[in-house]
Order: structure tokens, then C-alpha cells, then sequence
């Protein structure tokens, strides 16, 4: 049953989110282009997007998957490492995941001018390039996989029914094939894909490095 603990992180996450997606249904353009993550050397970047567009979402049904996933792993790891470690945890694998995106991001800037901050006339003519100026990353996809990766590694046999995902299948074989298949889809970059899927693998990174981290100094408290 839902906990209406209005002290949990979890839910005060929710609540914000759920507070941006509507802000988002109001204005429109404007909330995207404020608030989603543009690439740094992009006109409309500003450094508020940093943290905003971890709380942004384009659509009902992915702050739907993101916020259940939120609240299903989420409120376990709040309850074993208590809210300011979860936070901690929360904030740094979703600024990881936003590291990984922009730097394959400038990656690919500089493979097509051989600059990591082109000027808009040579990026207007590259369409990958202009794709990356002017595409805001949205979603708190990022810090979520870094939820599912720490809750893997913490309680790896436990057995899950999940409702996109209908069958009992424990969480260390789950979560393992969900990074795998987001690895692959980030390396095949199909056409028309608008997934962020190196960010998901950003914050999966950060929350395999942190959760490790804290087994080994004696920090991880469960």
C-alpha cells in the first residue's frame, strides 16, 4: 500500500515530478525549454537544466513507468540506507547519467567538426549535430536505473512481478538484461530512436560504482 508519509524522499520525489509534469501540460515548449538538459555548448542551455531535467517527462506513460519504478525500488533502498543517503544516492547517479549522455554527446559533436562547441553555422549543416543543439534531454530515467542497479545488487534474489514484465523473474538476471539491452540499443543509435539510452547506462555506472563504494567502506548500512 502506498505510504502517504509526506517525510519519505520517495514520495516528495513523486510529488514534484508529478508537480513539473503538470507545470509542463500548462505551458508546453516553454517548461522543455527551460528545463530539459540541453548540450552545453547549445544556445538555450542554462545551468538550472542540470538538476531540473531529472524532474521533466514527456508523456503520461513515462513518468507512469519512471514514478512506479520510483516508488517499488525506491522505497526499499529509503528504508535501508534512510533518506539523506537514498537522496545522496538519487542526485548523483541522475547528474551521472547526464554526464555519460553529454559526453557521448560531444563525442559525437567533435567526430562530425572536430570541435566540441562548433559555431551554429557549421552546426546547422550537420543534422546529427543540429539534432543535439536543439533536442532537450528530459526524464528522471537516469537516477531511476541507478534505483534498479542498487536494489539488484543489494537484494539480487528477489523475485519480481512487474507489470510490464508479467512473469516471476529475480531481480539480478531482470536488471542485468535491462542494462544489456539498453547498451545495445545506445550502440545501434536507430534512426528515430529518442531514447537517451547512455544516460540510463549513466546512472546505472554511478549506481553500481556508489553502491560498491559504500560496501567497501562500511557505508551501505543493511
Amino acid at each position: 500500500m502506498f505510504n502517504l508519509n509526506t517525510r519519505t524522499v520517495v514520495f516528495n520525489l513523486i510529488a514534484i515530478n508529478a508537480l513539473m509534469f503538470g507545470a509542463t501540460l500548462l505551458s508546453g515548449e516553454f517548461m522543455y525549454k527551460w528545463c530539459g538538459l540541453f548540450y552545453p555548448a547549445s544556445p538555450y542551455f542554462k545551468p538550472v537544466q542540470i538538476i531540473a531535467h531529472m524532474f521533466m517527462h514527456g508523456g503520461f506513460m513515462h513518468i507512469l513507468f519512471n514514478m512506479y519504478a520510483l516508488f517499488l525500488f525506491g522505497s526499499v533502498l529509503e528504508r535501508v540506507w534512510g533518506p539523506q543517503r537514498f537522496l545522496i544516492f538519487y542526485f548523483i547517479t541522475g547528474l551521472g547519467a547526464a554526464a555519460l549522455h553529454t559526453g557521448v554527446q560531444a563525442w559525437i559533436v567533435h567526430n562530425f567538426t572536430g570541435s566540441f562547441s562548433p559555431p551554429m553555422s557549421t552546426v546547422n549543416d550537420i543534422q546529427q549535430v543540429a539534432a543535439i543543439y536543439g533536442s532537450p534531454t528530459i526524464g528522471a530515467s537516469g537516477a531511476i536505473f541507478g534505483v534498479l542497479v542498487a536494489f539488484g545488487m543489494l537484494f539480487p534474489n528477489t523475485e519480481l512481478m512487474l507489470l510490464f514484465f508479467p512473469v516471476p523473474i529475480k531481480a539480478k538476471y531482470f536488471i542485468s538484461l535491462y542494462v544489456i539491452f539498453e547498451l545495445v540499443m545506445g550502440i545501434r543509435n536507430n534512426p528515430g530512436d529518442n531514447v537517451a539510452h547512455f544516460a540510463h547506462l549513466g546512472g546505472a555506472l554511478f549506481g553500481f560504482i556508489l553502491v560498491k563504494y559504500w560496501n567497501r567502506t562500511g557505508r551501505n548500512f543493511y
